[in-house]
Order: structure tokens, then sequence, then C-alpha cells
């Protein structure tokens, strides 16, 4: 699995003009599944998310998990996140996991997370969406379970 973190102030994810998923201060998570991954990466990225430690503290130093600033999770599924472009310029996306299991996983994994007590927003797995955000810092981090 691969996940983009964008630390935000708000995000919004629309449907066909609907706002189908909005949060205030936390993460944005832009999340791909591979071909292959099981509930134990989806495991290890729903702990790691839910402690990664990018707030500033009182001392202004970047110490204080989502759960202590009272930050919320807005997870948007995209398997373009696994795209190859080794070779000419068109992206080949064979290593995305097909997508009904691609689903399942995303779903567990968006459920681990409200597991630590984490509200979490989504969009429409498969569907043409339009993510706004407010990046924060910006801080981005990517977390990739090939690379452990």
């Amino acid at each position: 699995m691969r996940i983009v973190l964008q630390r935000v102030t708000s995000a919004k994810v629309t449907i066909d003009e609907d706002v189908v998923g909005k949060i205030n201060q936390g993460f944005l998570l832009l999340v791909g599944v591979k071909k292959g991954d099981t509930k134990a990466e989806a495991d290890y990225l729903a702990k790691k998310v839910a402690n990664m430690r990018l707030f500033e503290d009182e001392a202004g130093k970047m110490n204080l998990a989502l759960a202590a600033v009272e930050g919320e999770i807005l997870s948007i599924s995209q398997f373009t996140l696994l795209a190859n472009t080794k070779k000419g310029n068109r992206p080949s996306f064979v290593e995305a996991e097909d997508p009904t299991d691609a689903n399942r996983l995303y779903e567990y994994f968006n459920e681990q997370l409200r597991a630590y007590g984490l509200k979490v927003e989504t969009g429409l797995f498969g569907a043409d969406m339009a993510v706004e955000s407010v990046n924060d810092g910006p801080v981005t981090i990517i977390l990739d379970t090939d690379n452990k």
C-alpha cells in the first residue's frame, strides 16, 4: 500500500458538485492499494497514520499526533499512486489491485483508523472526485509498505 499524507487545515471531496466528505484540521490521505496487499499492510499503515506526530506542540516542534489536536482524516482512494512510469509516457497501472479487492482493503484500512478513535471521512471508491485542500506547512509524507 502507498499513502500520500498531507497535513491540512481543511479538505473536502465533491462528486457531481455534492460534498461527500469534509474535514477541518487533520490529514488528507491519498490511498493506493497494490496487488498482493493484505490486512497486515493496512494495519501497519493505520497505526503509522494514527501515531504520526506532525502537529506542533507548545514549543513549536512537530510532536503531536492527530488525536492530540482533535484532528480528522479525509481518506481518498487513488489507484494512480501505483503508476509505473518507467517506459514511455503513458503510465501503466498493472501494479494496482483489482478494484473489488482494493475497495475491500481500503474500507478495512478506514475502519482501522476509526478503531483508533479518529473521525474519518471518505470519498466514493472508483468515482470521479474533486478534492480540495488547504495544505498546512506544507507537510507531505509518503508512506509505502514496500519501505517499512
